[in-house]
């Protein structure tokens, strides 16, 4: 049976029931069970890498003259790509098992002994665009953290997804765990995005990583939970007291290392005081890039071109800045404030108390002082890999790594006591 040949609630429904059942299989694996899967996934990459290449290759050509240069970047594999997938896969593996941690102990008057213990959430759907390495991440934290995982990628990357999908199993069935413990849709329909949306039976936990557009959709159709990743409108706020030169550097790096990671700067903002000196030090550090500005940014260089309202409310994902200047502190705390997506905002100053003050303000998930906002992101943090950035409040918050991919339970030891 081709691809659209198969029926959306059908497919997703023995996916489920496949998930469902690998899931109860991994709640007493080993955590040398996971390790030497992930190893041994890692491992495949590395020996097939030359059919991961090619598998990539159809995708790209797929979408070739299609869409954006930064979008081809995000989609593409190479070598040096591939050995990054299977190294993270490989540290992920060194991590601390976050499975059976105990997170609270206590005995009551009646003699009761209480436990808090972390378990694996159970079966995560894992919706998310045109990056492969997602699949790979995904898959290799949920495996770590005990949960079945069930990825639909972008079409674009189906192909791609396929090959890791491969790998990873091969991994699973070599530590002797479950091979449906990680799956993709074999479909390209976009009802199968529907079907994972409302999958009750099945999934305890949605993960959308995306665009805006991909994450209102899981937010406004989703009847699982959901754990949302909203877009990366990211600020960079050169405060009147910063070193310039620090901060052009830093700024440098937050919107050109990758422009297509949901941790770049898509916002410079620049105090009122410094910007004939700041503005002009910027543009030159980045000549290939596009500044669209306010009013003030624009009679102070004329390489900055007039910015919309939308402008300063978008992810560009591309060579593209906007700039804003400001009075002072005050008003760029409020200006990210109402701009920002939640994601990571960052100060660049040499003022302790304006630093603190801004990173007691702003309420991102991830809030930066003096440091590229590209630095967000969970190999950074120390988790091995991420498997998104939470922009949300709830359960999780910022890069999601194998501790907020667990719940828990309670463990009530007793010896006879009846409750009066």
């Amino acid at each position: 049976m081709t691809d659209q040949n198969l029926d959306p609630q059908i497919h997703i429904a023995q996916l489920g029931e496949r998930a469902r059942a690998a899931s109860r299989a991994l709640i007493g694996a080993t955590t040398e069970q996971k390790d030497t899967a992930l190893r041994e996934a890692a491992r495949a990459l590395r020996e097939t890498a030359g059919d991961l290449i090619a598998a990539n290759a159809r995708d790209v050509e797929s979408v070739r003259g299609k869409k954006p240069d930064s979008f081809i970047d995000r989609l593409m594999l190479d070598e040096e790509r591939i050995e990054g997938i299977a190294t993270a896969l490989e540290q992920i593996a060194e991590l601390p098992d976050p499975v059976g941690r105990v997170l609270a102990n206590f005995e009551r008057p009646n003699g009761l002994s209480i436990e808090r213990v972390a378990v694996p959430i159970g079966v995560i759907g894992m919706i998310y665009e045109s990056r492969p390495n997602v699949g790979a991440d995904a898959s290799a934290l949920c495996l770590k953290s005990g949960n079945a995982v069930i990825l639909r990628g972008g079409s674009e990357s189906r192909h791609s997804t396929r090959q890791i999908v491969d790998c990873m199993q091969v991994g699973l069935k070599a530590a002797g765990l479950p091979q449906d413990a990680v799956q993709t849709v074999q479909t390209t329909s976009r009802d199968a995005v529907a079907e994972l949306l409302k999958a009750v039976d099945y999934i305890d936990l949605v993960i959308p990583r995306g665009g805006r557009g991909l994450v209102e959709l899981v937010r406004d159709q989703a009847k699982v939970p959901t754990l949302l990743h909203l877009d990366g409108n990211c600020h960079s706020y050169i405060h009147a007291d910063a070193d310039i030169e620090k901060s052009v550097a830093v700024v440098r790096n937050a919107k050109l290392r990758r422009t297509g990671v949901c941790g770049a700067t898509e916002s410079i903002v620049v105090d009122q005081s410094i910007a004939a000196e700041a503005i002009p030090a910027v543009l030159d550090a980045m000549p290939d890039c596009e500044f669209r500005g306010d009013a003030r940014s624009v009679e102070l260089d004329d390489r900055v071109k007039p910015a919309s309202e939308e402008d300063f409310d978008t992810e560009f994902l591309d060579a593209i800045a906007t700039i804003k200047v400001v009075e002072g502190l005050q008003e760029g705390i409020e200006f990210v404030a109402r701009h920002s997506s939640g994601h990571t905002d960052a100060i660049l100053t040499e003022d302790q108390d304006a630093a603190r003050a801004f990173l007691t303000a702003i309420d991102s998930a991830v809030v930066m002082h003096n440091a590229s906002t590209q630095f967000s992101d969970g190999g950074e943090f120390g988790m091995g890999a991420e498997i998104g950035i939470a922009t949300g409040k709830m359960h999780a918050r910022g890069p999601v790594g194998l501790e907020q991919l667990t719940s828990f339970k309670y463990l009530v030891l007793g010896d006879g006591q009846t409750r009066p």
